[in-house]
């Protein structure tokens, strides 16, 4: 018995007995997130109500983040046996009443359930997940089949409620037959289903005989079963696919004995077993998993190229220093799952040979870094980093070095410097890191989602990961959805996906009534795309023929109130400010691309630098020093190309359609609606507004600011804004 399988087996029969102790578990988030949302306060109000009762069963845990942002805090309420319930927005007000009626009186709190408003109590809850066949899931609505079938079965359908989820590999006995997944809750159990006939077994013996149905039991990967045995009846989870963010709202992030049980680890001792470092680049190569920091790069040749120097000395380094806005993707990672990203370095670090490696994280992630080095000390004391890491006779050991904030160090030559102690700027290339990195010697870097990845290919094996995704962008890919969507929060999805289901069923699509105008990808090195090519597959390729990038994976969304030129001039001042000015190109040429975008928002812009603008941004990314300059005027340029309509209003009308632009809005009174009460007059800054009591005012356009103070403290709308 190899060293891992003796602390495998000692951890999987505490926790085997920890699950038959029957014990209630209050699962509480604890990522930076949740903490601001309030859970702090949530957690110690759960433990004076446990410790006021004096038992014994009623264990708290913390977890990391899930991803549903705008329902934080989220508490997770977990009988033996019964539906998991998860409760939003939690205070703590509601933890009395969660308590109270809840766990010792056993009544879940049905209007504080997550996502899922009701007053009525489900005997079970269904989700489907059809087939990766083509055309098999979308000839037959499932779903209402179900309801008929229950129906004709006498099973009061009011008793059942039903969820569609995503593709995932659900497999039955019969390898290869196309057909539909079908969890049901509180039991869990997994069916597989390829007609009526079987659907109507399943019924007659689930839901009528109270019996389970074997001949139709269907296997999943564990760690995709475990997740939706968690989260699989709440919309917003079931339709992901979760592999980066497979453990985060599982497992405690600082408990290394939970990540070992949930088969963290075992990848690292599948490849220090088989000790053929060459092995763990080939499944890597064949897994076809890409660099998720945004260029896309295949992993395996990035870490071949290592090998091919002579050098004995190299390094690995996890690039975490996270700079786009909206983006919290590696926060997120790090905080809910650190040991998957050690544990893929360390693989990686086997797989080149380096015995030293460096997390680069950005200090304004202080939970995060402190998860991160709690992580790296546990797992050197268990023997899985440090000298001869698991009797392999391989040595590897891990350090933290913080980045100051700047974006450019996201860059990996600048990081470098960085870590050297240097002023972080970029180099010319080549010598690509693979060859001369840190110090001179062979260095491998990669990003959060990237390393996170990495144990799940040795896992699970590398067919398992090229079966996801599509034929040149494999695996899943998290994304960070913000802006004018329903869910905010973390998704992870399957390439391949389509924005369209990404924003609309997952996200839950546009408040308030408004229509999509745009998806902006990629951060401040990305591009808009239009509503109109919402059915684009999020893949490398996909996303750069529509005018954008994956990037490392943020995704704003945009509505019809949103300006276009606006947005474009947002994301170039960022770029612009995070300049290390290093190179002319970058430093000159996107301040030169601000002025004139400024002068168009001002009102101030002609036709010519519509022109001005392209020939810019084009010069500037052909001779760009490093990949921000290189990228820096893609939100200008896509914006041009997608909604140059937009632009041309600013300049030929000195008018913005959105009202977004200050200098371009011109505030009018209505004379039938104004009743010269004067308070408009008394609060302009200017004044420009004239007028007597009782009679209507009038605004002087020349004198005016455009601030629209006139407009917030009329009390009879009798300002208008155009």
């Amino acid at each position: 018995m190899t060293r891992y399988e003796e602390i495998a087996q000692r951890i999987q029969k505490d926790f085997q007995s920890q699950l038959k102790s029957n014990q209630i578990v209050i699962q509480i988030g604890s990522a930076t997130c949740e903490k601001a949302a309030g859970s702090d306060l949530v957690r110690e109000e759960f433990e004076k109500l446990v410790k006021a009762t004096g038992r014994q069963d009623i264990r708290l845990k913390q977890t990391g983040c899930t991803g549903r942002c705008s329902r934080e805090p989220i508490v997770g309420v977990f009988f033996p046996g019964q539906f998991p319930f998860k409760y939003e927005k939690v205070t703590v007000a509601k933890v009395q009443q969660i308590f109270e009626q809840h766990i010792l009186g056993g009544k879940p709190v049905l209007n504080l359930i997550l996502d899922k408003k009701t007053t009525k109590y489900y005997s079970h809850i269904v989700t489907l997940y059809p087939s990766n066949a083509p055309g098999f899931a979308e000839d037959k609505k499932w779903e209402d089949i179900l309801v008929e079938r229950l129906k004709a079965k006498h099973v009061d359908p009011e008793t059942t409620r039903v969820f569609v989820g995503g593709n995932v590999n659900i497999s039955n006995k019969v390898q290869g037959k196309q057909g539909v997944g079908m969890m049901i809750f509180p039991e869990k159990t997994l069916y597989h289903f390829a007609s009526e006939a079987e659907l109507d077994q399943i019924i007659q013996a689930h839901f009528v005989e109270n019996k389970t149905c074997p001949e139709l039991f269907a296997q999943i990967d564990s760690m995709t079963e475990r997740f939706f045995s968690v989260y699989g009846d709440v919309a917003f989870f079931n339709k992901q696919t979760r592999l980066t963010l497979r453990n985060s709202g599982i497992i405690d992030p600082e408990n290394m004995d939970e990540y070992i049980f949930n088969h963290g680890y075992e990848g690292l001792a599948k490849a220090l077993a088989k000790n053929e470092p060459n092995f763990v680049i080939e499944e890597v190569l064949k897994s076809g998993l890409r660099g998720r920091g945004g260029a896309g790069y295949p992993t395996g040749r990035k870490w071949k190229d290592a090998t091919t120097s002579p050098d004995p000395i190299k390094y690995t380094v996890c690039n975490a220093d996270e700079g786009d806005p909206g983006a919290f993707m590696d926060r997120s990672a790090l905080e809910g799952d650190p040991f998957s990203v050690i544990e893929g370095m360390t693989i990686a670090a086997f797989a080149v040979g380096a015995h030293q490696g460096y997390m680069y994280i950005r200090a304004e992630y202080p939970l995060a870094i402190e998860r991160c080095e709690k992580a790296i000390a546990k797992a050197r004391a268990a023997g899985f980093l440090g000298k001869n890491i698991l009797g392999s006779g391989f040595d590897y050991d891990i350090e933290i070095r913080l980045g100051a904030g700047a974006f450019v160090c996201g860059e990996e030559t600048a990081l470098m410097r960085s870590i050297e102690g240097r002023r972080g700027q970029p180099r010319i290339r080549p010598p690509y890191p693979t060859q001369g990195g840190l110090w001179g010697h062979p260095t491998v870097i990669n990003n959060v989602e990237t390393l996170a990845n990495v144990p799940v290919i040795m896992v699970y094996g590398a067919d398992f990961f090229a079966r996801i995704g599509t034929e040149k962008s494999k695996g899943t890919k998290v994304f960070a959805l913000a802006g004018k969507i329903n869910n905010t929060g973390l998704v992870e999805v399957p390439m391949g996906t389509t924005l369209r289901e990404i924003i609309f069923d997952i996200g839950g699509g546009i408040p308030g009534g408004r229509s999509l105008k745009g998806i902006q990808t990629g951060g401040p090195s990305g591009g808009t795309i239009p509503a109109s090519a919402v059915d684009t597959p999020v893949d490398y390729d996909s996303l750069t023929q529509a005018g954008s990038i994956m990037g490392s994976g943020g995704m704003i969304i945009l509505d019809d109130s949103d300006c276009m030129v606006a947005t474009a001039k947002f994301f170039l001042e960022f770029t612009q400010d995070e300049s290390c000015g290093k190179c002319v190109p970058c430093r000159e040429g996107t301040l030169r691309m601000l002025e004139i975008l400024t002068r168009i928002t001002d009102g101030h812009g002609s036709l010519e630098d519509i022109t001005k603008l392209e020939r810019l941004g084009k010069l500037i990314q052909k001779t760009s020093l490093c990949g921000l300059g290189q990228t820096a005027p893609n939100p200008v340029l896509s914006v041009l190309k997608n909604f140059r309509a937009e632009f041309l209003e600013h300049i030929t009308e000195k008018h913005c359609p959105t009202q977004r632009c200050p200098k371009l809005v011109r505030y009018e009174i209505d004379e039938e609606k104004c009743t010269g009460c004067t308070l408009c007059a008394r609060r302009c800054p200017v004044p420009c507004i004239s007028g007597t009591a009782r009679k209507p005012h009038v605004i002087d356009q020349e004198r005016c600011i455009k601030c629209g103070e006139c407009f917030t403290v009329c009390k009879f709308d009798a300002v208008k804004k155009l």
